[in-house]
Formats: structure tokens, C-alpha cells, sequence
């Protein structure tokens, strides 16, 4: 099991990264959250999370190791897997997820794609006691980018949306606030999907 990583970022998105580190490049997925903390570096410290299945190994990464036990407990809920974590922390800050699970929010946990109420009532039952004892993450960094719309429906498409249905989506968002940022676009897509 991989700690962390630390390199180069060779490519990033909003829903992925390449690091550079010893000449290798690691292909690791992230959050909305940790590319917005990401975004604009040369250099990134990433804490892994690897899942090892038959067909693939696949690196999960965070920009901070509060994030990551955030994910941690999340994929030990029964029906919530890696890509439906992941969802949940692009989709909600860690905080506001922290805030929602441990005031029993069930309605911010179901606006998130994915989320039906038994998972929300599962994810609220299962983590309550253990998401009030994780230190708070800290203020979410933001940095403005040219290329907004195409970020934002590159991050939706790997995230498994239609590509007709995101581009739709992320255009009329894009035309009620044209000075949005590509974190927003996407927290918003999520919701309208």
C-alpha cells in the first residue's frame, strides 16, 4: 500500500492527475476538492488510496490525509464504492459532508448523483460517530481558468455522464453566471444531472 506520492504534475484535470515521480508517471484519480487545491502547481503531494482488483490497480489521491480518511469511510458504507466517494467529494466540500453526516442531513446526501435515500440513511448511520472525530480540512482554494467549459465537461464525461447531456448542462450553467469557476460548474452539474 502506497502512503503518498510526490512529483511533478505532469497533466491534470478535474478528474484525474499525472504525477511525474522518478520518471514514472502515476495515472491517480482525484476529487473536484483536491484539483481545486491542485490547479496551477508544478509540484504535488498526493495521499494515496489503492484499490487492487483482477483487472486493474487503481490509485485514488487527496490533497490532504483528512480527505482521504474521508474517502476511507465512505468506501467501508455498504453500496458506496470508489467512483460514488469520489462523486460525493467533488460534489460536497469535505466539511460540508462532514456537517451533513453528522447533522443527519439526508437531503444534501441525495443531491448528490448517486445517493438514494437508503444509501444517505446507511452512509449517515454508519458514519456519524467516526466523521465527528476526523479534524476539520480547511479552507478549498480557488483558481480561476480559461478553459472552464472544457475542463468542466472533460470532468463530467470521466465521471461516467453522457457527453450530449453534460454539454447541455454546463452550457446553460455557463450562460446564467459566465464568471463561474470549473469547480462550480461542476458541484452544479452534479446536481442538475
Amino acid at each position: 500500500m502506497y502512503e503518498y506520492i510526490r512529483g511533478n504534475i505532469a497533466d491534470i484535470s478535474p478528474a484525474n492527475i499525472i504525477i511525474d515521480a522518478g520518471g514514472i508517471g502515476y495515472f491517480v484519480n482525484i476529487s473536484l476538492n483536491s484539483y481545486s487545491q491542485l490547479s496551477g502547481k508544478k509540484d504535488a503531494k498526493l495521499f494515496l488510496h489503492q484499490i487492487v482488483r483482477e483487472d486493474a490497480h487503481t490509485l485514488y489521491g487527496f490533497s490532504n490525509a483528512t480527505e482521504r480518511e474521508l474517502f476511507r469511510n465512505l468506501i467501508s458504507v455498504n453500496g458506496v464504492g470508489a467512483s460514488t466517494a469520489i462523486m460525493m467529494l467533488s460534489s460536497l466540500t469535505p466539511d460540508e459532508l462532514r456537517t451533513a453526516v453528522t447533522t443527519e442531513n439526508v437531503n444534501v446526501l441525495k443531491a448528490v448523483k448517486g445517493i438514494g435515500a437508503k444509501t444517505a440513511q446507511r452512509i449517515i448511520i454508519d458514519l456519524k460517530d467516526k466523521l465527528g472525530k476526523l479534524p476539520e480540512s480547511g479552507q478549498i482554494l480557488h483558481s480561476p481558468d480559461n478553459t472552464i467549459r472544457n475542463e468542466s465537461l472533460s470532468a463530467l464525461v470521466m465521471l461516467g455522464f453522457v457527453r450530449r447531456d453534460a454539454d447541455k448542462t454546463v452550457t446553460k450553467i455557463l450562460e446564467e453566471q459566465p464568471d463561474i469557476t470549473v469547480e462550480s460548474v461542476i458541484k452544479q452539474a452534479l446536481k442538475r444531472l
